[in-house]
């Protein structure tokens, strides 16, 4: 990934275009800056949510004025289109992919809108780094705002601070390999929750592990000293032995995997570039390794060795993900596309999914193999069908940075972190189901 000196909010809009909201809005007929509604909403954030019911009746689902701006919805869409500046670091990738694309056919509901919390801040630290946001059920999402991990419910709609970075941070259990003295203001680059832990990554190599379940933090670590030490994508995993594992993925080419049961380091791989992200098979045998490279690679998850190098993307990888049969993933890539793989045949892939506006930066499956979601860096998350060969998707439109996106485990909800000055916000959306068969019974 990209190696800047700074990576703080305000150098991310200057690298990934002109992107905020609050700044295209501002002097459009708002009465002024900061209208008396605006401030309201601020001030009572149940009033700046958005319902399902209202969204019904036709209220924006961000609750963005459109009536009283001199611009429509649909006219700033199209200037969006037009003017969002993807990042490459190849240049003209993003033209490039396009001959590849399949034709999809838009239009499904897969998951209908639920509710748009903007009392929830989801917040970005680095323009490339997407995936600061994990459901652990239908109700309760992780996501990072600011220095603060934060819980919300989407049942009670209440929030609350799990992990606070922003001051020094060190584990309260003693384990061979921890590092006592801990951390002092971590930036967290990444971050991965599941079922009962949390594993913050931060910009110097830091890993944070916290059990939900436990007071205080349980092990902290230093991947590596090197200067190019950003952790880039955590994954947890179950182990074989049925121990809890996670792998990270770093700036300094290495991916290294972590035992929590032992609280220790147990393998550590180098590749010939940074690894911007990594997934492993449902099996545990492979490993999917993407990063500063077009091509990425299939690798045997024991020895790091490679199995096939995967050619096709045309920039840099920075997401990826495996389908529950364990025989197709996905990658996601700078060049706005999506590729599907199929591991018995891996010389090309069998799915090319078009982003609209830039890269592809998050994927995620069902637990059920049903759907798989992509997010691109802003405004859009496509749902595709998978049983329809991908050909069949759902288009989640919106404005604003996307901080991250994720499934429940049992399918039910999908949640989008949306980063923007005024109109930050956690939308959720619940799985539609056509319960058309009960009608029968009235």
């Amino acid at each position: 990934m990209s190696h800047y000196a700074g990576y703080v909010e305000d150098e991310y809009e200057m690298e990934d275009g002109d992107d905020d909201m609050d700044d295209e809005f501002r002097g459009r007929d708002l009465a002024g800056s900061e209208s008396d509604v605006d401030e309201f909403e601020y001030a009572n954030s149940k009033v700046a949510d958005t319902t399902a019911a209202q969204a019904r009746r036709g209220k924006d689902i961000q609750g963005i004025p459109w009536d009283r701006l001199s611009i429509t919805r649909e006219k700033y869409r199209q200037t969006r289109l037009e003017q969002y500046k993807n990042y490459e670091n190849i240049p003209n990738s993003g033209e490039g992919s396009g001959k590849d694309c399949n034709i999809t056919k838009k239009g499904s509901v897969y998951y209908e809108f639920r509710r748009n919390a903007r009392s929830v801040k989801s917040t970005i630290l680095h323009f490339q780094l997407r995936n600061l946001v994990w459901a652990t059920s239908k109700h309760d999402v992780y996501l990072m705002s600011h220095f603060s991990v934060i819980h919300w419910s989407s049942l009670s709609c209440n929030k609350s601070e799990v992990l606070n970075v922003s001051g020094h941070v060190a584990p309260s259990e003693k384990h061979p390999g921890s590092l006592l003295e801990g951390f002092t203001q971590t930036q967290v680059s990444t971050l991965a929750v599941k079922d009962k832990l949390l594993v913050a990554g931060g910009f110097q190599g830091e890993l944070i592990c916290k059990h939900l379940d436990r007071p205080g933090v349980s092990f902290c670590s230093r991947t590596t000293y090197d200067d190019n030490a950003i952790t880039n994508a955590v994954e947890i995993y179950d182990g074989p032995s049925g121990a809890v594992h996670f792998t990270a993925s770093n700036n300094d080419c290495g991916v290294r995997d972590f035992d929590m049961e032992k609280f220790q380091l147990s393998k550590h791989f180098r590749f010939p570039w940074p690894v911007n992200h990594t997934s492993l098979s449902p099996n545990g045998k492979l490993l999917v390794i993407v990063g500063d490279n077009p091509d990425g690679m299939l690798v045997d998850s024991q020895t790091g060795k490679t199995v096939k190098a995967l050619s096709g993307h045309l920039d840099f990888s920075f997401a990826s993900a495996w389908h529950p049969d364990g025989i197709t993933f996905a990658t996601g890539n700078q060049d706005k596309t999506c590729r599907v793989w199929d591991v018995r045949n891996l010389s090309k892939s069998v799915a090319v999914l078009k982003g609209n506006l830039g890269a592809i930066r998050s994927i995620r499956y069902t637990s059920d193999g049903r759907y798989m979601m992509m997010a691109e860096p802003a405004d859009f998350v496509h749902v595709y069908d998978v049983k329809s060969g991908y050909e069949k998707e759902q288009e989640i439109d919106f404005f604003g940075e996307i901080s991250g996106i994720s499934f429940s485990p049992d399918t039910e909800s999908l949640f989008i972190g949306v980063w923007d000055r005024t109109y930050g916000s956690l939308l959720e959306y619940g799985r539609h189901r056509d319960y058309s068969y009960l009608d029968s019974l009235i």
